[in-house]
């Protein structure tokens, strides 16, 4: 007896919609990434604009004369940046969580999807095995068949006439069914 739990067989409509159900996730999976590409450009476009304005200050500033402009600047002008900046690395964690649990439910689908071929597999092996012992069954009937069937048929006078004997008694007067060939 094996250690493996027998699972019922599915049909090929379950196999089908098992299918088409992971299909369905695998599309909008797809979604999901094309809109983490999309919070992505917004992120570079973000740190493409944010650097002249860093080589800018950099190249500008004297600690002595512009340590208070530097404060202004970077309040007034990279504020809006940086909290753009931060609005948009949340979304990123945002779809990087969202990533992650798709991720399990498509690797747990594929485990399930893996485990029913599996399963059907050994089904079908099984199934391949029975009808090879059913053939051999029909095949020992057969010729079982083929020698006890017509002496059953000629144990008696209508069964004799059907396979074209006569009946007839021998000299110890027991009847015996007999076939005249040519």
């Amino acid at each position: 007896m094996s250690d493996e739990p027998e699972f019922p067989a599915l049909s090929d409509d379950e196999i089908h919609k098992s299918l088409n159900d992971i299909a369905t996730l695998l599309s909008g999976q797809s979604n999901r990434l094309d809109e983490q590409t999309k919070a992505l450009n917004r992120l570079n476009e973000v740190a493409v604009a944010a650097r002249p304005a860093a080589f800018s200050a950099r190249d500008q500033t004297d600690p002595q004369n512009y340590g208070e402009l530097i404060g202004q600047t970077i309040e007034g002008r990279l504020a809006g940046t940086l909290k753009r900046l931060d609005n948009t690395s949340a979304e990123i964690l945002n779809g990087a969580t969202h990533a992650h649990k798709s991720f399990q439910e498509t690797t747990s689908a594929h485990s399930s999807t893996l485990r029913l071929m599996d399963e059907h597999r050994r089904n079908r092996d099984k199934d391949i095995r029975w009808s090879l012992w059913g053939g051999f069954g029909g095949l020992v009937l057969a010729l079982a068949m083929t020698v006890t069937l017509p002496r059953f048929i000629a144990a008696y006078p209508t069964g004799c006439a059907v396979l074209g004997g006569d009946w007839q008694t021998t000299s110890t007067g027991t009847p015996a069914c007999v076939t005249y060939y040519p």
